[in-house]
Parts: C-alpha cells; sequence; structure tokens
C-alpha cells in the first residue's frame, strides 16, 4: 500500500515538473535574444534555439503523455469505492470490485488516448463506481488533474442511436478498450473488459454485449448488442470520424499495451 501511494506521489511530481519544464524550455530563445542583440548577435542561432527548443517542448509532451496513460494504470484509487459498490451490489466479491474499478481505469484511457475527446460509458457497474468517484470531489478533481490536465465532466449518454457525438463516444471507447486489451476493434474476438463486466458479474439492468454479430443471429430475441458494430462508420462530421470509431484510428499512437452491455446506455464523459 505505502508503495503504491509513494508511485502515485512520483507520477504526480513528474507530470507537475514536466508541465513546468514545457513551458519553461521556451525561456531559451527568449534568453539569447535579449542578451545577443548587441552588433555581432546572428539570426541563424535564434532560430537554432527555437528548432531545438520545438523539439524538446514535442518530446516533452509525449514523455507527459506516458507518464498521465501511466498514472491512469497504476495510481491507487480509493478504496472506499471497492466498499461502495459491494454495499450496492452485495453479490460482489472484493477481487470483483476491483475488477470493476480496472474497468473505470479502461473508460479513463479511452478519455485519455482518444486525446480527451467525448466518451460514452457502456457498462451499470463501472458507471456506478465513476459516480461515487465523483461524489469525492476532491480526491476526483485531483485525480482528473493528474490523469488529464483538467476535469473530466460527466455528461448522460446512450446506445448507437440517432445522435452522432454519443455515438461517436461510444464507438471511441470501444476503439481504445480493444486496444488496451490488444484486440482487433473490427474483429474482436472477444469483449474488452470494460464491456463485458455487467453481463459476467450478473449486473441488473446491465448493458450486455457479444463480440460478433452473427452471434446475436444465434440468440435471436435478446436483448444484446454486438461489438462489431462500432466499427460500421462514424458520423463524419466536424471531429473528423472518417475511421468509422470517431476518430479515434488519428488520435493517440503511444503504446498499445494491455492492462488487462442494453448496450451502451450509461454515462459519457468529456
Amino acid at each position: 500500500m505505502l508503495t503504491s501511494l509513494s508511485s502515485a506521489l512520483n507520477l504526480r511530481r513528474r507530470i507537475a515538473v514536466l508541465l513546468w519544464a514545457k513551458r519553461g524550455v521556451w525561456l531559451l530563445p527568449l534568453a539569447l535574444w535579449l542578451g545577443m542583440r548587441g552588433p555581432g548577435w546572428h539570426v541563424q542561432s535564434l532560430v537554432a534555439a527555437v528548432l531545438v527548443c520545438g523539439l524538446a517542448s514535442v518530446a516533452l509532451r509525449a514523455w507527459e503523455h506516458s507518464q498521465r496513460r501511466r498514472f491512469v494504470r497504476e495510481a491507487r484509487l480509493p478504496t472506499f469505492l471497492a466498499d461502495k459498490l459491494m454495499a450496492r451490489y452485495p453479490q460482489l466479491t472484493r477481487r470483483e470490485a476491483e475488477l470493476v474499478l480496472h474497468g473505470l481505469r479502461q473508460f479513463f484511457l479511452s478519455h485519455l488516448r482518444s486525446g480527451f475527446k467525448f466518451v460514452a460509458m457502456p457498462s451499470r457497474v463501472v458507471d456506478e463506481a465513476w459516480h461515487e468517484f465523483i461524489l469525492h470531489t476532491r480526491g476526483y478533481q485531483a485525480w482528473c488533474d493528474s490523469a488529464f490536465g483538467k476535469l473530466m465532466h460527466h455528461t448522460p449518454a446512450e446506445v448507437l442511436g440517432r445522435d452522432p457525438k454519443r455515438n461517436d463516444g461510444l464507438r471511441r471507447t470501444w476503439y481504445w478498450a480493444c486496444k488496451e486489451e490488444s484486440i482487433d476493434p473490427r474483429q474482436p474476438s472477444r469483449l474488452p473488459l470494460l464491456f463485458a463486466l455487467d453481463k459476467k458479474l450478473g449486473i441488473a439492468g446491465g448493458f450486455s454485449y457479444l463480440p460478433d454479430c452473427r452471434d446475436i443471429d444465434r440468440q435471436s430475441g435478446s436483448d444484446v448488442y454486438c461489438g462489431t458494430s462500432f466499427g460500421e462508420g462514424g458520423s463524419g462530421g466536424a471531429e473528423g470520424d472518417s475511421a468509422g470509431f470517431g476518430g479515434s484510428e488519428t488520435a493517440d499512437s503511444g503504446d498499445a499495451s494491455a492492462d488487462g452491455g442494453d448496450g451502451g446506455g450509461g454515462c459519457g464523459g468529456d
């Protein structure tokens, strides 16, 4: 436990230092310009400094993003969240409640890796954990500051339907949850954890998904939704959703390491 707390604290400090470094790196060309305005100064030196600082800024931004991903995956979540989940769903064991919190991390990663775009929540039980976390306002704000650099707001979402924004939000969540577990989002062989939890844990009124639409054909009459539907074209709207997953295929190209549904109702975040 102490090791986990120390690791989270170190990650928070590292992220804060990287934020200051990104801002401070541009002081070098400013200092050069102020110090070299005499007869012997060369514009080439200033241009070179700007280019070097630009490259450094890009590298620092990438490092910062990787540290935020690591924070979401590793930083300790409040211990009371598992207790709240077991009180709300008495059938859950401690291990299953921790699995739900892992699903919540997967949802947060979808928001982070999509470039902070709107993502929709596909799980009732994970949504319950998110609600409980939000009620702990200071802790949630501090988590969001380290994970995203800003508050991740809570907004309602729906199943795949007529609203392009909400459809894209579900597609982004699906895409990045699949990527997190090294699943092909277009031809999934299984469900990512976030989309499997409600059915796996027997959540009343939960959202049920199957990986492939052909599986639904074999279960005709059931209230089940299929993962392959998420790749059947995004909105094509203002957010540039030409890839079919809310524009996710043009977002974060960082690590794809594996950590590791009445479909898609619940809530979303942006």
